[in-house]
C-alpha cells in the first residue's frame, strides 16, 4: 500500500529526522487516540494529541498530550504567558491550522504557534503524532519531534 507524504513528513524530511508513517483505520465515530491505540498496539503513553487553545493575552498556542489525558487549563495558560485559556471551537481548527479534527499534527500548520509538549514526551524511545491526516500517524523519536516544532517541554495535564 502506497502511504502519499503529509506536509508534516515532509517538514521532518527537510529537517533530515527519521521517522515512520503508521496506518491505521479510522472510525469516524471513533477518532480517539485509544482507537488509535487498539490498532497499533501501543502504550497509550506514547501516543499523543495535539490540541490548539487560544490564550486571552498570546493569542493561539498548541498543546500535545498523552492520548488518555485531559489538559490543565491552568498550567496551559501559565506556560504559554497567559491569565486564562481554552480549547478553540472545533468549527475553528481548519480554519485555524489548516487541519481536522482527528488529523491536527503539531508540525506544518497554517503559521507557527507556541507549541508545547507535556513532560512525559521525553521518557519514550518513540512516540506518535498525526501525520496531519486521519489514518496516519507519524513515529518519532521525542527529541528529535520537539526539536524540529520548536515546542518547550512542560507540565501540561490534569491530575
Amino acid at each position: 500500500m502506497k502511504i502519499n507524504k503529509t506536509n508534516a513528513a515532509r517538514i521532518l524530511d527537510r529537517n533530515k529526522i527519521k521517522y515512520e508513517l503508521i496506518p491505521y483505520e479510522v472510525d469516524e465515530n471513533d477518532l480517539s487516540a485509544q482507537h488509535i491505540v487498539a490498532q497499533l498496539g501501543e502504550d497509550i503513553n506514547c501516543v499523543f494529541k495535539t490540541l490548539v487553545l487560544k490564550g486571552d493575552k498570546t493569542g493561539f498556542f498548541v498543546c500535545v498530550i498523552p492520548g488518555d489525558k485531559t489538559v490543565d487549563l491552568k498550567k496551559a495558560a501559565k506556560v504559554s504567558g497567559n491569565k486564562n485559556c481554552d480549547l478553540i471551537p472545533m468549527k475553528d481548527l481548519l480554519a485555524t491550522t489548516g487541519y481536522i479534527r482527528g488529523g491536527c499534527s503539531p508540525l506544518g500548520m497554517k503559521k507557527p504557534f507556541p507549541t508545547f509538549f507535556h513532560s512525559t514526551v521525553t521518557e519514550h524511545e518513540y512516540v506518535y503524532v498525526s501525520a496531519g491526516v486521519r489514518g496516519l500517524q507519524i513515529k518519532c523519536a521525542p527529541n528529535d519531534l520537539v526539536s524540529t516544532v520548536g515546542a518547550k517541554i512542560e507540565d501540561l495535564i490534569a491530575e
